[in-house]
């Protein structure tokens, strides 16, 4: 119960990563408050976690407009007076495309999501987080943040972007009581990966399961321990980190 009394603000919450990462926070004693867009999903979540003892909420929260995460910060805040940790996970896919052909409205939802919406929150998490002292913050990025992608050049950016904006306010806020840090998963068993057919076809998934030199896929909650270890005072002296999680993918 390391978290008991404090407050954990996921957003994609809804299953996956999301999902695994509420689950752990709630079972480490946090408050934990779901955002998503996903209404059913992130209902569910948080009946899991009351289920098993713990408290949350669900928040609609669409991290591509600014002021949804404003008031979902806000809504924290009113609700349980501090926020500890965020985990800005939310974000999508897009399609798979060559960088000349790819569609310019998918590139801009992936940006807006993926990027803009992680800044968002650190926007106005970091602001609460200055009021009261101090706080962890977690972004998701991908092993895409750390190298290329045929066909994914605006999941690529984006997560990049992800890794150059944690460094950034790592440095920024580090003496002001704030660490920021990022993980880098490779491919996860997660709903993301079926939509795209990667866990569904066999011969897609064999091929994307060599690509780890760990010989399998990933499962969320090997990512969501190490998402509470970054928030945790066994992290205390780990800022702007880019952990992979990758089962050997970028040792290749």
């Amino acid at each position: 119960m390391r978290f008991k009394n404090r407050v954990a603000m996921v957003t994609g919450g809804s299953s996956g990563i999301g999902r695994a990462t509420a689950l752990a926070f709630a079972r480490e004693g946090a408050v934990v408050a779901i955002g998503d867009v996903n209404h059913e999903g992130s209902e569910e979540t948080v009946r899991m976690i009351r289920e098993s003892g713990g408290e949350s909420q669900f928040i609609h929260c669409d991290v591509a407009d600014a002021e949804s995460v404003r008031r979902m910060v806000e809504t924290i805040v009113q609700d349980y007076g501090r926020l500890d940790f965020g985990f800005n996970n939310a974000g999508i896919e897009g399609t798979p495309a060559p960088t000349g052909e790819y569609p310019i409205d998918i590139w801009n939802r992936v940006i807006a999501i993926n990027l803009t919406g992680v800044w968002y929150c650190m926007r106005y998490q970091i602001g609460q987080m200055l009021k009261q002292g101090g706080g962890a913050i977690v972004n998701n990025a991908s092993i895409l943040g750390v190298v290329g992608f045929a066909s994914a050049p605006a999941y690529v950016a984006a997560k990049h972007g992800v890794l150059g904006l944690t460094k950034t306010a790592a440095i920024e806020y580090a003496a002001r009581g704030i660490r920021v840090n990022a993980v880098c998963p490779a491919f996860i068993e997660t709903p993301m990966l079926e939509r795209g057919g990667i866990t569904s076809d066999p011969e897609t998934r064999a091929v994307m399961e060599g690509l780890h030199p760990i010989g399998r896929l990933g499962r969320p909650e090997e990512i969501s321990g190490a998402v509470l270890w970054l928030c945790s005072d066994e992290a205390s002296f780990v800022t702007g980190h880019p952990m992979l999680i990758d089962g050997g993918y970028v040792a290749r």
